[in-house]
């Protein structure tokens, strides 16, 4: 009943109208490094493979990717050779249906079957992970749910004073140990509580560990399976937190992360004032790891679950 409230409810779809716009103002830098470059490019130009060959570096220096570059201007060169393509006009309309055809969503973040429900975040330092934590934590709490927040870095005091001040904002609870503790007791005290209070959601924040370091990747590793010795069917979501600006970077943290636990979804931030929202094509097409929240600015409403379609109606203008 509450995931349909949450998605039927009329505060949310007032909030939506004011969230594309943001997500269009957002997207500003990215359309001009992608869409109005590529239209600049075909102005006046004959389609031939100079100007295809064009596009795809273009497409990767807006940090599309290789993979995805590859793709789009791929499937353009097969429209031509059929003859569907005959002018600029005809392929940027062309490139655009293909974008829009690459940007894939995954399943919305809710609390439902088993409880609690339980989410892993990870990410390396900088990104936004434990206000993504805190916007996450305060949307489930308006929508009717309990949650509890597990303090898992306590590599950083003040990771731990933050997750505080998300937990007294959004509502929720908090495990916490004191600095220096196992991140993995943590993880399982918080499940406990939750278990014996009937709590809807557990969000559990990891240390902003660097994703070149093995020994914190293990270190990950051990909270999941602690995680799932105590609950089998969780985590249900391991979220992986990164920054639009990263560009290419973001690709590289997916992957190691990926690796050592297995990421379910990508929590996108800072996409406002990027030029580097084609992030979002590369990590679909050459990770497979759908996308789905982003971020367009500091207050709560501005994580949103990630709309392909809106998304690209904000990119194209």
């Amino acid at each position: 009943m509450l995931s349909w409230f949450w998605k039927n409810h009329p505060i949310k779809r007032e909030k939506n109208l004011g969230f594309f716009e943001k997500l269009k103002h957002g997207l500003s830098k990215t359309r001009k490094a992608i869409i109005e470059k590529a239209e600049a490019l075909f102005r006046g130009r004959a389609v031939n493979e100079a100007l295809l060959e064009e596009l795809e570096e273009l497409l990767i220096m807006a940090d599309v990717g290789p993979q995805a570059a590859s793709s789009i201007t791929g499937a353009l060169r097969e429209r031509v050779k059929k003859g569907k393509i005959s002018d600029a006009g005809q392929l940027e309309a062309a490139m655009k249906e293909e974008i829009r055809g690459m940007l894939k969503e995954g399943h919305r973040i809710i609390c439902s079957g088993e409880k609690p429900y339980v989410i892993l975040t990870v990410g390396v330092n900088g990104v936004g992970k434990t206000t993504t934590i805190g916007k996450l934590a305060r949307r489930f709490t308006d929508h009717g749910f309990t949650v509890t927040l597990a303090a898992g870095d306590t590599f950083r005091a003040a990771a731990i004073e933050q997750l505080e001040i998300w937990a007294e904002r959004a509502g929720a609870q908090i495990v916490k140990h004191r600095s220096g503790a196992d991140p993995a007791a943590v993880a399982f005290d918080a499940i406990v509580s939750a278990k014996a209070k009937g709590i809807d959601a557990v969000i559990i924040d990891t240390a902003g560990r660097l994703h070149t370091k093995s020994n914190l990747m293990e270190e990950l590793k051990k909270i999941k399976r602690v995680i799932s010795k105590e609950m089998p069917s969780a985590p249900h979501e391991i979220l992986l937190v990164v920054d639009a600006t990263s560009g290419q970077n973001a690709i590289n943290q997916a992957k190691v992360f990926n690796e050592a636990v297995g990421i379910t979804g990508i929590a996108l931030t800072k996409l406002d004032g990027s030029a580097k929202g084609g992030i979002v094509l590369a990590i679909n097409k050459e990770l497979g790891i759908p996308v789905k929240l982003i971020g367009v600015g500091e207050g709560v409403d501005d994580l949103q679950d990630f709309n392909a379609g809106e998304f690209a109606d904000a990119l194209f203008g």
